[in-house]
């Protein structure tokens, strides 16, 4: 982990920027944040991820309550605090709303067909968490159930969530995970993906002990 704040909003913007030129992050929505000892940093209400300036951030505890700056941190700060909580390897959160992940949350469909082995590989699967209302309690509870076992989750009629140790792992997830979901698309236009046999994908899951 880094120990200096600004260091880490500098690392927050850059990724977000980087969302931003890849389409993952349109307009207004989503959040990002980090876990800094005992203390959460994160995007401030109403921020783009894509255009965020070192005064886009808030520093809440790990209840959600402010404790430092005057910024008001983003309405989904439970839904953070909570995946902090549950998984002390996770250092950083994304959440987004990127195209083809949302079109499967808002289509109802998770993504747990097993097509392509670099995602079984990392993944798994990516589940879907029922609807809550966003910024609700509902919500924390709703998805919070698949944080111990996924590092990504779908959100049913709003988007996707991704935390891992570092920044950049937790961005190389996300852009994985959409263009996964972009492929799966696809193969339905074209007639339908080769799904992997069980026997091809225990084989993916055990290369998982070499790494």
């Amino acid at each position: 982990m880094m120990t200096n704040i600004d260091d880490i909003k500098k690392q927050i913007i850059y990724y977000g920027k980087l969302a931003e030129a890849k389409n993952l992050t349109p307009g207004v929505s989503g959040n990002m944040s980090a876990r800094y000892e005992d203390k959460i940093i994160i995007t401030s209400s109403g921020s783009a991820n894509g255009y965020l300036t070192e005064d886009d951030f808030a520093i809440i505890d790990y209840n959600g309550n402010v404790i430092d700056g005057t910024k008001k941190p983003s309405s989904e700060k439970l839904l953070h605090c909570e995946f902090y909580k549950m998984r002390p390897d996770v250092n950083y959160i994304i959440h987004m709303h990127s195209p083809y992940l949302s079109s499967f949350a808002s289509a109802g469909k998770p993504l747990d067909e097993p097509i392509m082995a670099e995602n079984v590989f990392y993944f798994g699967q990516i589940p879907l968490a029922e609807y809550g209302l966003p910024s609700s309690t509902d919500l924390v509870e709703k998805t919070s159930k698949y944080f111990k076992d996924y590092n990504a989750v779908l959100m049913a009629n709003h988007g996707v969530i991704v935390g891992d140790k570092t920044i950049h792992d937790a961005f190389l997830k996300l852009t994985l995970a959409e263009s996964y979901a972009q492929v799966v698309i696809n193969t339905k236009i074209l007639g339908g993906a080769k799904i992997l046999n069980k026997k091809q994908v225990q084989e993916i899951l055990d290369l998982r002990k070499n790494f």
